[in-house]
């Protein structure tokens, strides 16, 4: 892995942290309403994204423990996109987002996106190279979208 992805990893976890601690301790208050609207959407997004990203990891190692070398995740999310798991993890900080309701939270949200959205079009353009019959019309990371 090259130096730089360690540490422009390493600086945006300080800085998502510094930037996302502060606001909740400091600037913010967090969701003391625990009726909130937002603050049960918001949990209730970011669980079905947990779900989405453990059931893909799930299913991605469960191919590996066969140990027939590389082949196509089928079934499920897989149908639609080649990245359920990287899916599952925006749909987690969205979630997060949505539960607090701040710009720290929004912009861990994006840059969640920002960082696995590529990665996910990585894969997904990986797959259609090693696999000649690897399915047309499944998306990168977005079903029916992208």
């Amino acid at each position: 892995m090259p130096i730089s992805i360690v540490l422009s990893a390493m600086a945006f976890n300080l800085i998502n942290g510094f930037v996302n601690g502060y606001y909740l301790g400091f600037l913010g208050h967090a969701n003391s309403n625990l009726l909130a609207l937002n603050l049960w959407v918001g949990i209730l997004v970011f669980f079905a994204g947990r779900y989405i990203n453990m059931k893909a990891d799930k299913k991605l190692i469960a191919l590996r423990e066969e140990g027939d070398g590389y082949k196509i995740p089928q079934g499920w999310l897989f149908q639609y996109i080649s990245c359920p798991n990287h899916f599952g993890e925006v749909i987690e900080w969205v979630g997060y987002a949505i539960a607090f309701w701040n710009l720290p939270a929004l912009s861990f949200a994006i840059w969640t996106f920002c960082n696995l959205g590529p990665r996910a079009q990585n894969h997904h353009a990986w797959y259609k190279e090693f696999f000649t019959d690897y399915p047309k019309n499944r998306k990168a990371i977005i079903p029916f979208i992208w």
